[in-house]
C-alpha cells in the first residue's frame, strides 16, 4: 500500500512517462513561469525588422568612427614602451604611427561607403578627428627623438647649432 501512496503523490514539475497517452493521466502539469499559452509574440513585422537594422548600422559604423581615437591610449603605451632613443624600433614605430592614419584618410571613401543617412558626415569627421589625434601622437614623438627640424640651426648652414646645457650619463664606476 505505501508503493502504490509513492506513485500517486506527484510533485508539481515531474514527468511520468508511463502512461500511453494524455488522457490517462489524471493531472495536467502546471505551465513555467513567463509562459502564456496560446499566445504568439510578433516582433519581426517588416517596419520593427528595418528599424533594427538601422540602429544596427548605425551602431556599427559609430564603432567604425571611434575606432582611431580607440587607439590613441594603446599609441600612447607603445610611444611610452619604445622610448626616445634613435634605433630601430622607435624609428619603425614611428613610421607606424605615421603611415597608418595617412592611409585610412586617403581610403575614408571607400571606408565609409556602405554608410549613409543622417550620422554619415558626423561619424566621417569623428574619423578624421581620431586620424589626425593619431598623427599628432606621431609627430610629438617624432619631435621628442629629435628627428624633426624644430630649430634655425636644422634649415641654415651659418646659424650656430644648439648647445647643450647638461650631459648626462649612466654606469658605474668600476675602482
Amino acid at each position: 500500500m505505501s508503493v502504490q501512496k509513492l506513485n500517486t503523490k506527484r510533485f508539481k514539475w515531474t514527468l511520468d512517462f508511463s502512461y500511453k497517452n494524455k488522457q490517462e493521466r489524471s493531472i495536467e502539469l502546471a505551465s513555467p513561469p513567463g509562459y502564456t499559452h496560446g499566445v504568439a509574440l510578433v516582433h519581426s513585422t517588416d517596419h520593427s525588422r528595418e528599424s533594427h537594422s538601422n540602429h544596427l548600422i548605425i551602431k556599427k559604423s559609430w564603432d567604425l568612427a571611434l575606432g582611431p581615437l580607440k587607439q590613441v591610449p594603446m599609441n600612447l603605451f607603445i610611444m611610452y614602451m619604445a622610448g626616445n632613443s634613435i634605433s630601430i624600433f622607435p624609428i619603425m614605430m614611428v613610421g607606424m604611427l605615421i603611415i597608418r592614419p595617412i592611409k585610412a584618410l586617403f581610403t575614408l571613401q571607400q571606408t565609409f561607403k556602405v554608410i549613409e543617412g543622417t550620422h554619415a558626415f558626423g561619424q566621417k569627421f569623428v574619423f578624421f578627428l581620431g586620424q589626425i589625434v593619431n598623427i599628432f601622437l606621431a609627430l610629438y614623438k617624432c619631435q621628442s627623438m629629435g628627428l624633426l627640424p624644430t630649430h634655425a640651426s636644422d634649415w641654415l648652414a651659418f646659424v650656430e647649432s644648439q648647445t647643450r646645457v647638461e650631459y648626462s650619463g649612466g654606469g658605474f664606476k668600476y675602482t
